[in-house]
């Protein structure tokens, strides 16, 4: 039974339970933490009784993301932005390395749920568009803010999962939306009040559980096939390359250098404000 840092592992009869439990920072992800998803997802993958598993928050929201504000106050380089001149594979390996082990929840052989409470964002979507269902309170609140400036989603599966009008229309303005939104645009397959959100997790839970493990692994294979057979590998390498190209462009430059003159919150009410965001020269200063 391997010990785990930034989340729990429960087993409840035939459902595996991951937990993120890192609460004091909305179970924002750090190095640990999408190694440690994988693993889990190993684990429950190696037990024969398991046939469903279920991922969610501990505390005050599913996860804030990457946990990105000591690395965007910190003076000079760190392992999310390089001096210059920077080297893409460099950053493209670390972050690959992420993107494969969220993607764990969709390559598994039982079919994975997200339950989304209170907030869902940036990164934190890259773990729960990857899994199987999405299942999120109606006034819970999911979306990519860094697409403005500073990140584009390593795991690239919005465009898979609610088409390219959609993924254009959260990923090109950065918006959080509604969980009863995300269910009109086929985010979420639910969108349960939230009093509610427990009962129809665990009802579509338990549904899949009596069914046997080997007709759970053909049907989510042969599905799967499909989604790859569209170029999710490929949507995977141009996102999380981008990524690294999203910290280290101009804009994404003044974003960091915002970030230590100001702090990480003065930067992201601005990127979030809807004010234009310097580009070019314009966010050419002191690094450049």
């Amino acid at each position: 039974m391997p010990g785990y840092s930034t989340l729990l592992y429960e087993k409840d009869g035939r459902i595996a339970r991951i937990i993120l439990n890192r609460p004091g920072r909305l179970n924002a992800i750090n190095d640990e933490m999408p190694g440690e998803i994988e693993a889990a997802v190993g684990q429950a993958n190696d037990d024969d009784d398991i046939h469903v598993i279920v991922v969610s928050g501990a505390g005050e929201a599913f996860c804030a993301g990457y946990d990105l504000k000591e690395y965007a106050q910190a003076d000079g380089e760190n392992p999310f932005v390089q001096d210059m001149p920077w080297d893409p594979m460099i950053d493209y390996k670390r972050m690959k390395k992420n993107t494969d082990q969220f993607a764990s929840l969709w390559r598994s052989y039982k079919p994975t749920i997200a339950r989304i409470h209170k907030y869902c964002v940036a990164g934190g979507t890259d773990i729960a568009l990857s899994c199987d269902f999405v299942i999120m309170e109606a006034t819970a609140k999911i979306g990519y803010p860094p697409t403005r400036v500073w990140g584009c989603p390593s795991t690239g599966m919005w465009v898979h999962r609610i088409g390219p009008q959609a993924a254009k229309r959260l990923l090109l303005t950065g918006d959080l939306v509604t969980g009863t939104y995300a269910k009109e645009l086929g985010l979420a397959l639910e969108a349960p009040e939230p009093e509610a959100l427990d009962a129809c997790v665990e009802a579509l839970a338990a549904r899949m559980a009596g069914v046997p493990k080997n007709q759970l692994m053909m049907q989510k294979l042969m599905i799967n096939q499909a989604v790859d057979a569209m170029g999710l590998a490929n949507t995977q390498m141009v996102a999380t390359l981008f990524d690294g190209i999203t910290r280290h462009s101009p804009e994404g430059m003044w974003f960091k250098e915002k970030a230590e003159e100001e702090g990480f919150h003065a930067a992201v009410k601005h990127r979030d404000s809807g004010d234009p965001i310097p580009e070019g020269r314009q966010a050419i200063r002191k690094n450049r």
